[in-house]
């Protein structure tokens, strides 16, 4: 039996994730959850799977929660360190780091010391520190599985091939809700409009973030890191089906390419139990039913968040932190209604360009990178 500890248990990524173990009692067990602000959802987790410890917002939520609890009551903590020690805690062998943004770093890296495999969800962990947690992955022999669809894709499509067979990696995007949208019409899109995703559902940030396309930006970084494949061996091509998760062509001109129905449980699933395949609970996919897929180039004049991402990525040093942090600066001030849709991108690059580049070393240089991007995306905007 597998041991697993969530990060952000209670957001999109961490409810699929629960709903797996749920199909599967004799293959995992729950030793840890780090939840945010829902309290309800985290009380309700905690019923059903009896962790022996979890963790919260801030101490505030730590009264909140135990009057929400009955008769079982694990250990709670709070904080960036509550998370942090979930996830370096004894207990799991796996640690799910699905905690949203840059935020998500500290317990990874807590997580990667402890010689804890990781399910990776969070791709700013290897965004903001791409070098650092690579050496600690080889340094502490743990495994890396990617959860997120576009890399799980990738890394069941290099399965038993080598990689200097590699010509490329491909990475599909959906499109988001604005692909046929001009550029004036952009300029004008509101809140409401941005949070209706085609075909995924998920939080507010990652559905933003689609949206611009940063996204698949924030994923060309990731993958980099993942499969060691420089910037101009990563393509991206908008598929709309969302079926084909993405694609790994070879030298020979084969392409080999992973299909599913959009639901994360499959790509969770497997991380969860790697080498082996478990039943997820995703529809079985009807390739007749959906009749056609279709594919588009990508357009970075009208979503400039993805040539930004791959221009922060060639530039390397601290610009891919600073990318990070601007954004998730400037989607939180949209979603608060402060800026426009076309200025989420606008406030990202303005910060990049101020930026005085570094090669960071230790994990306190990244951080500090990060804490400089935000404050200046903030000035930017206000």
């Amino acid at each position: 039996m597998r041991s697993i500890a969530i990060l952000g248990s209670t957001g999109s990524i961490g409810v699929s994730t629960l709903d797996v173990v749920r199909q599967h009692p004799d293959k995992f067990n729950v030793t840890g959850l780090a939840a945010g602000r829902d309290i309800t959802l985290l009380a309700e987790q905690i019923r059903e799977f009896r962790p022996e410890a979890v963790s919260v917002r801030d101490e505030e939520s730590i009264a909140k929660l135990h009057a929400l609890l009955g008769e079982y009551k694990p250990a709670i903590l709070s904080g960036s360190e509550g998370a942090s020690a979930i996830a370096s805690a004894d207990g799991p062998d796996m640690v799910v780091s699905a905690i949203v943004g840059a935020a998500g770093l500290l317990p990874t890296v807590s997580a990667i010391k402890a010689g804890k495999h990781i399910a990776l969800a969070n791709k700013e962990t290897l965004v903001v520190a791409g070098q650092l947690v690579s050496d600690l992955v080889k340094k502490h022999k743990v495994q890396l599985l990617p959860v997120d669809s576009e890399h799980s894709a990738i890394f069941q499509s290099l399965e038993g091939h080598r990689t200097e067979d590699v010509e490329r990696i491909i990475l599909t995007a959906s499109g988001g809700p604005f692909r046929n949208t001009s550029a004036e019409e952009l300029k004008n899109v509101g809140l409401e409009q941005a949070l209706k995703h085609p075909q995924w559902s998920m939080g507010a940030k990652i559905t933003i973030d689609s949206a611009t396309m940063m996204n698949k930006g924030l994923e060309v970084i990731e993958a980099h890191w993942l499969f060691n494949m420089p910037a101009e061996k990563i393509g991206v091509v908008v598929h709309p089906q969302s079926i084909i998760h993405s694609m790994v062509e070879y030298i020979d001109g084969c392409v080999i390419a992973q299909l599913g129905a959009p639901d994360m449980r499959a790509p969770i699933a497997y991380a969860l139990s790697y080498p082996e395949r478990c039943i997820s609970g995703i529809q079985k996919l009807d390739l007749i039913k959906i009749g056609t897929l279709t594919f588009e180039e990508p357009d970075m004049v009208r979503f400039p968040a993805l040539r930004l991402a791959f221009d922060a990525l060639k530039a390397g040093r601290t610009y891919p932190a600073v990318l990070n942090a601007a954004n998730e600066i400037a989607v939180a001030a949209f979603l608060d209604k402060k800026i426009a849709f076309v200025d989420i991108a606008a406030t990202v690059e303005k910060t990049m360009q101020a930026h005085d580049a570094f090669t960071p070393v230790e994990l306190d240089e990244y951080l500090m990178a990060d804490r400089w991007a935000r404050d200046t995306a903030t000035k930017f905007i206000s």
